[in-house]
């Protein structure tokens, strides 16, 4: 037990309380354990703590069957792994299918917690799933022994090594074990990976034992995550995907039949969960991992229960998020061009089919420097390595998108998809529906059944060959045409937006950035303000600005807030403040994630309100940009100086007076009653 003496113990007597009547729901459970983990020193912001904890509570419940609830997060308000517990009298709901909870563990772990912290905590997890420790619990007499009882599972001293006489005695009391049938693979996975994650491995294990079937698990948790290796998935009958978010490598398993469910039902079922794997086994008609066996991917599409809807918001943001280091290198290399060489080197001279600083580029050397010296000849070179590293922007967006339905055989012909979108005209629009045909024509041909022989030339030759062929086809005669028209009116239309429709659409714009910061609603408004702009139009260019301004408030207006009243935010919040006034300024919108975690009722609305002004504003002004990141580090690239900063200030003061009046006159009986709602 030595880590005793370099960290406290992970609970403590003044943790436990036993045999305790909770007026009110799950959340007065948590508010009163909250209370005990604040009055021992282990919680620096009770209200905050709450809050982390309701937060994954409407992630999913986190009650368990047998009268147990694991409320758990991970938190900046505590500083060391915690966990604390309530012996309840009368039971209250968590959520669980059988009933009321008369046992409630709140795991508490902070944000920077490591590897071996997450460990203690799952092993907690893991041993209530054993019928001994549970009655255990609810027989102790004092909180000192339920001290020891936790204490021994998370912290397990060495077993003693048996002698060989009584190793000898005691193998014939051993019951014989059923003779494995079956191998199966299982992969557990839950939102925050602390609880669920390995309760749901445990579980699935010893239904797997008791059903006489060999099986391995892989937990892709926060304690790590160990790959089964290759050779186990090629002698695995079946795979049970037990999952509340995607499969981490999800490729691997290509073929392979499949049992996929949500992390909970592999606790409450995970015997016919094994069941139905066996089943499957023999089924050749039984759903099977979709994708290629010669092919693996590092983000593959969502398992588990995700629906639809999840899922091709989650193939749509992989297309974004791999677009998006094409747009930063190629728009800041172009910005950086007009730095040193003028605007004028994106001008074509009159009879050229390039742009001057293409030209510059090409027909110019140290030895040979153009007129302007060797600044213009510089310019000429980054904008052009822009103008290429750009040139891949659909490309990319279409290539990934095919990548995250069909993996490595969607890449080709997705990236071919994104290229034709371009050809015929259809833009960003082109490039999103090009890339979808692509994703499911590489997947639909990946799946056809053909001799084993041949499969080694589906995913290199006959797939991207077949799905580029589909994909082109389709663009070609059927959607070409009307999605380069849809994508020139869109552009016409942006570029004649003045006056009352212009700040309208700063407005949306504006609230889009600052909705989830950095998540689905935000990538969409950065996307749609960096696909425009390739074409460099007053419109597009204005938009740029816009989305950039507003997405620079949310960390810029809770540094100012933590500045301005830091009695209002805890410690932790105080030190995220200090960080974030160069997030902000340098256009990274997640560095209030921090804030809008904890509270999101309170923050993310004045967010919003804030961005909204600045995005009003910035289009107001017609302040122009035509760098997609950078912050006030590029306002080189930024036309109307003033009017970009006297939207960013505006907006940014309004954002921080919005929540700092949230947080005065917001008390926590009122943000109590908004959590209940939302949870309701």
């Amino acid at each position: 037990m030595s880590s005793s003496t370099t960290a406290p113990p992970i609970i403590t007597s003044d943790l436990v309380l036993l045999d305790v009547a909770v007026d009110g729901d799950k959340q007065a459970v948590i508010e009163r354990m909250a209370g005990a983990l604040g009055a021992a020193g282990r919680a620096n912001d009770t209200d905050g703590l709450v809050g982390a904890a309701m937060a994954r509570e409407q992630q999913s419940a986190t009650g368990l069957p047998g009268g147990i609830a694991i409320p758990h997060c991970r938190s900046p308000y505590v500083d060391t792994p915690t966990i604390g517990f309530a012996r309840l009298s009368p039971a209250v709901d968590f959520g669980a299918p059988d009933g009321p909870a008369d046992l409630a563990f709140l795991i508490a772990a902070p944000d920077s917690g490591g590897q071996e912290h997450m460990k203690l905590l799952s092993s907690l997890a893991r041993a209530l799933v054993r019928k001994d420790f549970v009655e255990s619990l609810r027989n102790a007499s004092s909180a000192d022994e339920v001290v020891s009882l936790v204490d021994a599972v998370v912290n397990p001293a060495p077993a003693a090594p048996a002698t060989a006489p009584a190793a000898a005695a005691a193998a014939p009391a051993a019951p014989a074990e059923k003779p494995a049938t079956k191998t199966l693979i299982a992969i557990t996975a839950c939102p925050t990976g602390i609880a669920h994650t390995y309760m749901a491995a445990d579980a699935l294990a010893a239904a797997a034992k008791e059903a006489g079937v060999t099986m391995v698990v892989e937990t892709q948790g926060s304690s790590g995550s160990t790959p089964v290796p290759a050779e186990t998935i090629a002698k695995a009958d079946a795979v049970i995907f037990a999952t509340d978010v995607g499969v981490k490598d999800r490729g691997r398993f290509a073929g392979k039949p499949v049992i996929a469910s949500g992390v909970k039902r592999a606790i409450n079922e995970p015997a016919k969960m094994v069941a139905e794997a066996v089943a499957a086994a023999d089924d050749p008609n039984a759903p099977r991992v979709e994708g290629s066996a010669a092919t693996a991917s590092a983000g593959s599409a969502p398992g588990g229960n995700v629906g639809w809807g999840t899922r091709t918001r989650q193939i749509l943001l992989t297309g974004v998020s791999y677009m998006i280091p094409f747009v930063a290198a190629g728009g800041l290399l172009i910005a950086l061009g007009f730095l040193f060489a003028g605007y004028e080197i994106a001008n074509k001279p009159e009879g050229e089919t390039q742009s001057l600083g293409n030209i510059i580029a090409l027909n110019n050397s140290l030895t040979n420097l153009p007129s302007g010296g060797f600044a213009q000849y510089l310019g000429a070179i980054l904008f052009s390595l822009g103008g290429l590293a750009f040139s891949f922007l659909i490309p990319a967006l279409a290539g990934y998108i095919a990548f995250a339905i069909a993996d490595r055989p969607g890449l080709a012909p997705g990236f071919t998809a994104g290229a034709l979108a371009g050809f015929v005209g259809g833009g960003f629009i082109g490039g999103i529906v090009g890339g979808v045909i692509a994703g499911f024509a590489a997947l639909w041909i990946s799946n056809i059944k053909v001799p084993q022989w041949f499969r080694g030339l589906m995913p290199v030759v006959i797939t991207p060959l077949g799905a580029s062929l589909v994909v082109g086809l389709i663009m070609f005669f059927l959607v070409g045409r009307p999605l380069a028209l849809i994508n020139t009116g869109l552009t016409n239309w942006l570029s004649s937006m003045s006056g009352t429709s212009a700040i309208l659409l700063g407005v949306i714009l504006g609230l889009m950035m600052c909705f989830d910061l950095g998540g689905p609603v935000n990538k969409a408004a950065y996307a749609f303000a960096t696909a425009g702009l390739a074409a460099s139009t007053t419109a597009s260019i204005q938009i740029m600005a816009a989305v950039m301004a507003a997405g620079m408030v949310p960390p810029l207006a809770m540094a100012l807030a933590t500045t301005v009243r830091p009695g209002l935010f805890s410690e932790p919040e105080r030190e995220n403040g200090r960080a974030a006034w160069l997030l902000g300024a340098s256009f990274i919108s997640e560095g209030a994630i921090p804030f809008a975690a904890a509270d999101p009722l309170r923050v993310i609305p004045s967010m919003m309100f804030g961005g909204a002004i600045t995005g009003a504003l910035s289009m107001a002004f017609g302040a122009t940009s035509r760098a997609p990141h950078g912050g006030i580090f590029v306002l080189f690239a930024i036309d109307n100086k003033l009017g970009f900063v006297i939207a960013l200030l505006a907006g940014t003061v309004a954002a921080a007076i919005a929540v700092i009046a949230a947080k005065q006159f917001l008390k926590p009986s009122a943000a109590k009653a908004e959590r209940e709602l939302v949870a309701a």
